[in-house]
């Protein structure tokens, strides 16, 4: 069909979470899926390590018995996958690994066997403090060169604690060697107007048509910001309020293949779907045909009001999009928040509405 649900990884007592991962489609075909599995609670510092699954026909049905990929190495957790196939043959696998309030750093290993051992573990930042990289967001451009964007959170006393501010500024790292060493753009930048709970957290980056880069961030003020960079992430424009309306939650922003038009999946809170102040829903999958300016064209993919619907995943197959996300509810403590995990296939087609 046009848009169904393939998998869903419910909460169980052993694996309490499953949220927070990555595609990538192997030489053979195959597409290997990482995510985030907590063993040890459901909170972001309960503990946690990355798993993988299969899919041999095209993201219809998959293995249901994960490999562990990445133990957990931290204090607290590894979690929050990214997958590159670099433009090198290998593919890059990356994940925050987690110590405390103020120790949390991006991580990067290698593998150049299709995913079946990873090597080269490489911590990406060096500086002290805590460093936030979502699911699905580091990219290669056309030039070679790797982006991933960050959230640095500094450091705060409180009650003779250190903890984390929760309002962080963007930042970019860049790496010009396929991930082995890595450096800071020259620019970061903080939410420009009023606010005590967010900053600019969870930015992503994508590399548009004309080879600039969209990035962009969540904000506890109503929308999504925005910044854009026309020489490869080294400087990034002052960030201005974009079209896509949603609440706390971030939003998954890639290119569709062979095109020109983005694909943006988000809590869209415009008002052109029905939702609930504060709720991560509904879950809407919108396209842009000029950069990320305007997105005109929205499909609804969870209506659920009460949903809790985030950390989209998006890997294209032929004439497919592949959505991996969190699909919980705030209501029903059996499938609570970021806990369930759902995959789901939908066809280019329906998503433009033909």
């Amino acid at each position: 069909t046009d848009n169904a649900v393939v998998l869903d990884i419910a909460p169980s007592a052993e694996f309490p979470r499953n949220s927070e991962g990555a595609f990538v489609t192997l030489k053979d075909g195959a597409i290997f899926y990482a995510y985030s599995q907590f063993y040890g609670g459901t909170a972001d510092h309960s503990k946690g390590r990355i798993v993988a699954i299969e899919s041999r026909d095209g993201g219809l049905s998959w293995n249901t018995t994960p490999r562990t990929i990445v133990e957990n190495i931290g204090a607290e957790n590894v979690m929050s996958v990214s997958l590159l196939r670099l433009a090198n043959g290998e593919i890059a696998l990356f994940y925050i690994v987690k110590n405390s309030f103020h120790d949390l750093k991006p991580w990067v290993a290698f593998s150049s066997d299709e995913a079946a051992t990873w090597s080269g573990q490489t911590r990406m930042v060096d500086a002290y403090g805590y460093f936030v990289m979502n699911n699905d967001r580091v990219i290669q451009l056309k030039s070679g060169r790797l982006v991933a964007p960050l959230a640095f959170h500094r450091p705060l006393f409180r009650k003779d604690e250190v903890i984390a501010d929760s309002r962080s500024i963007a930042i970019w790292y860049l790496s010009d060697d396929n991930g082995r060493s890595w450096r800071e753009s020259d620019y970061w930048w903080a939410l420009p107007e009023p606010d005590t709970r967010a900053g600019m957290q969870e930015p992503g980056v994508v590399e548009l048509a004309d080879g600039s880069i969209f990035s962009w961030a969540r904000t506890s003020v109503g929308v999504q910001y925005g910044f854009r960079s026309a020489d490869e992430g080294k400087t990034f424009s002052p960030p201005e309020r974009t079209s896509l309306v949603s609440p706390t939650s971030p939003a998954s922003i890639k290119r569709i293949p062979g095109s020109s038009d983005l694909l943006a999946v988000y809590n869209d809170h415009s008002g052109r779907f029905p939702y609930k102040e504060n709720r991560r829903s509904p879950l809407v999958a919108a396209i842009s045909h000029d950069g990320g300016k305007t997105w005109p064209v929205a499909r609804v993919i969870e209506d659920d009001p009460d949903g809790h619907f985030c950390y989209t995943a998006i890997h294209f197959v032929g004439k497919y999009a592949l959505l991996a996300y969190c699909a919980g509810s705030m209501t029903d403590k059996s499938r609570y928040g970021l806990n369930p995990h759902r995959i789901r296939r939908v066809s280019l087609d329906w998503l433009y509405g033909k």
